[in-house]
């Protein structure tokens, strides 16, 4: 029997709002949390999120509070949403109103701020290991999961049965949902992803075109390779939805926030310019540096990483980075994994 409801999704931005619409809507009972409470507010008479998804009602079975210890107090589950600059806070606040074995998941995708760490390793440390903890990652924009549009995604957890429950709660004929226990691979495809998309959306904004972007995709994919060779995660699962999968969504679909910077920034907006255009998180100018961080501690090489993040923290010109990549030496095109000895 499936014991995770009510559910509650802590975070009402687009991401948040969606999985809680995708959930209510198989007649399940969730419980959307918001921590503006005018914005709650606005959600409860509407019966919608319209700042973030306009003209999309609630089903009946999803209801939104203010109240972050009312909510905890309720959960059978937690699902959090928020972007990954939050997520140890969260857990942190978290903590004091929720029983020892309570099931968490979160669609966060990002690293620990300033440590290069996994969110799953952050949660560990904060929670301890007594909760069953799930990943939910893959291709997946938010205005189209909640408006019902077919998509699949993936959900890592090394606890079976809660991962289980969670895909069953979530699949629906619209919303496919797969499971891994490789949780790492599903944390690494979802992170680094981000910061292509960023790269592949400068060169679109230069006007390279489809060939090149096509080239960052496919050399990005062999950079995320190389690091989930050398971190251990599974090479199946980065050939997957939460690798490139959701990497081609990210870098082709002007949907995507980290696209959108990258095309603002091409265009010859500074970073600050195209932050502030796109008006939203966007969790590939917080995951560049840590993956950065990671790959140098590794030993591996990433300078699609590394030109991205020259750009965004270095003022480097766009055109500059996109032709050092372009004049790399020349080698043969290799599938070969190669694992660092450092």
């Amino acid at each position: 029997m499936n014991t995770l409801f009510p559910t509650v999704v802590i975070g009402a931005g687009a991401w948040g709002t969606a999985l809680a619409i995708a959930i209510a809507r198989n007649g399940h009972d969730v419980l959307l949390w918001g921590r503006d409470a005018e914005h709650v507010s606005e959600m409860e008479d509407n019966a919608s999120n319209e700042r973030y998804l306009p003209g999309l009602k609630f089903p009946t079975s999803l209801n939104v509070t203010a109240d972050f210890e009312q909510a905890l107090a309720s959960a059978k589950h937690v699902l959090i949403s928020v972007p990954s600059t939050a997520f140890p806070t969260m857990l942190s606040d978290m903590k004091p109103f929720i029983a020892d074995d309570l099931p968490i998941s979160w669609a966060t995708k990002g690293l620990t701020p300033g440590t290069g760490r996994f969110l799953y390793d952050t949660a560990l440390e904060l929670l301890g290991d007594l909760h069953p903890l799930a990943v939910i990652s893959g291709p997946s924009f938010a205005f189209e999961v909640a408006k019902n549009l077919p998509t699949a995604i993936t959900i890592g957890a090394k606890d079976e049965t809660f991962s289980a429950d969670l895909a069953s709660a979530m699949h629906s004929p619209t919303l496919r949902a797969y499971t891994t226990n490789d949780v790492l691979g599903v944390q690494l495809g979802g992170t680094v992803k981000n910061v292509m998309a960023i790269g592949a959306g400068i060169a679109d904004g230069l006007g390279y075109g489809a060939n090149t972007r096509a080239a960052l995709i496919t050399r990005g994919m062999s950079e995320i390779l190389r690091l989930a060779a050398s971190l251990g995660a599974k090479t199946e699962t980065l050939f997957g939805l939460s690798g490139i999968g959701d990497l081609i969504l990210t870098c082709t679909d002007d949907q995507s926030r980290n696209r959108q910077l990258g095309l603002a920034i091409g265009r010859g907006l500074s970073v600050e310019q195209a932050v502030a255009e796109v008006g939203k998180t966007v969790e590939g100018m917080h995951a560049a540096r840590e993956v950065m961080m990671r790959a140098q501690q590794l030993g591996i090489e990433m300078p699609i990483v590394e030109q991205v993040c020259k750009i965004l923290f270095e003022g480097y010109d766009p055109r500059k980075a996109v032709q050092e990549l372009l004049n790399r030496d020349q080698k043969a095109e290799t599938h070969t994994i190669e694992i660092s000895k450092n």
